[in-house]
C-alpha cells in the first residue's frame, strides 16, 4: 500500500521507510517554533524541572508577532524576558519583531521550505502546508521537544480534498475554508475531522495561488484538524522562484495512497461566506447578513495577511474612503510585505482611504492587543477566530469574511457583498 505525502514526510522525519495512520513515531523536526506568548511560560516550566539547556537550540525559532509593539509596561517586561531566554538558551533564530507573523514570514524568507517537518506551539502552523511543508502543533508539550529533540506522535488519518473548477470574482479561498470547516463540524460530510490531516489534489488546486492556499490551510485548523497539505506543484515552484528561494523537496503522494475519505469541492460553486459572531464554524452565506452596521474592520492575521490579501483589499479601497465612524486596520503578514507596500504605492493608497496600517504581525487578532473592540461594537474581519471577547469587549460581535468583503464593508459602513460594491 502506498503512502500519502503527509505520511512520507513523517516517515523521513522518523527515520523510517514507511509509516501508516495510527503508528506511533518520534519524528525529529527541522524547526521548533514558539510565538512570544509562550516563551516565558516554557522557560518557567523547563527550569522548574532543572533544565537550563535546550537539546538543539539551533533549531528553535522565537517569533515576535502577538506583541510587536509593547503597549503596556507588562508587555515590555515580557519582551525583555523573551530576549533574555533567547540569549541564555542560545536561540539565534529570533526575529524581535522584525520578521512579521510567525505563520507567514518563515515561508517568505525561506526558513520554512517544501518537504520540511516542524513542530510548533500554535495550531496555525498549518499554514506551512500551503508550500508543502508539514508542521504539527504541540501546544504546551512543545517544551518536551525543546528539551529532548522530539516527542511521541501518532500518524494522523488523512482525508483527500479534491478540488475542481475555479473561484469566481469576489469569492476567495477563505470562503471555501469557512464552508468546509462548517460542513465538517456539523457532520454534513459524514467524516471525522479530529486530528485528521487533509491532503489537497484535483485540477482545481492549480487555480489557487500560494496566498489562497495559506487561507485554506488556516481555516480548518480551529476544528482540530492536524494539518492541511498542498503537494508542491508549478504554482509552488513559481512562488518560490519569484522570491529567489530554493525549491525544497517536492513530496508527492503515491498513486495507491490510502485515504480515510474524500471531500469534493467545486470552487466555481462557492459563494462568499461569513462566520457569525461567536464561532468560526457558525457559517452562512454573506448575503444573509448584508446591511449589518459595523464599527471596526480588519484585514490581516495568519489566515489573510499574505501579499495577495493586501492587494485584494487595496483594489476595493482604491479611490474610496472608509465610512465615517468606522476604523479599518490593515496588518501585513511580513516585513517584506511592508516594504513592498511602500514600493508599489499600497501604503499611500491605504492612508488615502483612511485605513490604519499596523506593524507586521497578528494585529487585533492577538487578543485585541492593538485595535481592540469596545462594548457593543461590531467588527468584520479576516481574523482567525471570532469568539466572544477575542478582540476586546465580551459583548462585541465579530463577523469573519474574506478580505474583499471586509474592505467593501469598511467603505460602506455595513456588511457588503464585494461583488456588489465593484459594480
Amino acid at each position: 500500500m502506498g503512502q500519502t505525502a503527509i505520511e512520507k514526510v513523517l516517515a523521513r522525519a522518523s527515520g523510517r521507510a514507511a509509516v501508516a495512520a495510527g503508528d506511533i513515531v518520534h519524528p525529529v523536526p527541522e524547526l521548533v517554533i514558539l510565538h512570544d506568548g509562550y516563551v516565558v511560560p516554557a522557560r518557567r516550566e523547563l527550569e522548574s524541572l532543572g533544565l537550563r539547556r535546550l537539546a538543539q537550540p539551533e533549531k528553535v525559532v522565537f517569533v515576535t508577532d502577538h506583541e510587536v509593539i509593547y503597549a503596556t509596561p507588562a508587555a515590555a517586561a515580557r519582551g525583555r524576558a523573551i530576549r533574555a531566554a533567547a540569549r541564555d538558551w542560545g536561540v539565534r533564530l529570533f526575529d524581535v519583531g522584525q520578521g512579521g507573523h510567525g505563520h507567514i514570514f518563515p515561508m517568505e524568507s525561506g526558513l520554512v521550505r517544501p518537504g520540511m517537518f516542524l513542530f510548533a506551539y500554535d495550531m496555525h502552523c498549518s499554514n506551512f502546508g500551503a508550500i508543502g511543508a508539514l508542521a504539527l502543533r504541540n501546544g504546551s508539550e512543545v517544551t518536551t521537544v525543546m528539551a529532548t529533540g522530539t516527542i511521541w506522535t501518532a500518524v494522523p488519518q488523512t482525508l483527500r480534498l479534491h478540488l475542481t473548477g475555479r473561484l469566481r470574482p469576489g469569492v476567495m479561498a477563505r470562503d471555501v475554508g469557512f464552508r468546509l470547516a462548517a460542513d465538517l463540524r456539523h457532520r454534513r460530510l459524514g467524516l471525522d475531522y479530529d486530528y485528521r490531516a487533509i491532503e489537497v489534489g484535483g485540477p482545481g488546486m492549480a487555480t489557487l495561488s500560494v496566498d489562497e492556499r495559506v487561507a485554506l490551510c488556516n481555516t480548518v485548523t480551529e476544528l482540530g484538524c492536524s494539518a492541511m497539505f498542498f503537494p508542491p506543484d508549478a504554482v509552488t515552484a513559481a512562488w518560490l522562484a519569484a522570491r529567489g528561494l530554493p525549491p525544497g523537496e517536492s513530496v508527492q503522494p503515491d498513486l495507491d495512497a490510502r485515504y480515510e475519505g474524500e471531500i469534493r469541492i467545486d470552487l466555481s460553486a462557492t459563494e462568499p461566506q461569513v462566520a457569525l459572531p461567536g464561532s468560526p464554524y457558525d457559517v452562512a452565506d454573506l448575503s444573509g447578513v448584508l446591511g449589518q452596521a459595523v464599527d471596526h474592520a480588519y484585514v490581516g492575521s495568519c489566515g489573510s495577511g499574505m501579499w495577495g490579501d493586501l492587494e485584494v483589499a487595496a483594489a476595493v479601497l482604491r479611490d474610496r474612503h472608509v465610512a465615517p465612524g468606522v476604523r479599518l486596520f490593515i496588518t501585513p503578514g511580513s516585513e517584506a510585505s511592508i516594504r513592498r507596500m511602500a514600493a508599489q504605492g499600497l501604503t499611500d493608497l491605504f492612508a488615502a482611504a483612511g485605513a490604519i496600517v499596523l506593524p507586521a504581525g497578528c494585529g487585533p487578532c492577538a487578543g485585541g492587543n492593538m485595535g481592540p473592540l469596545g462594548p457593543g461594537e461590531v467588527s468584520i474581519s479576516t481574523a482567525a477566530v471570532n469568539h466572544h471577547g477575542r478582540m476586546g469587549a465580551k459583548d462585541a460581535r465579530i463577523f469573519l469574511a474574506n478580505p474583499a468583503a471586509v474592505a467593501a464593508s469598511a467603505v460602506a459602513g455595513r456588511i457588503t457583498d464585494p461583488r456588489e460594491s465593484a459594480r
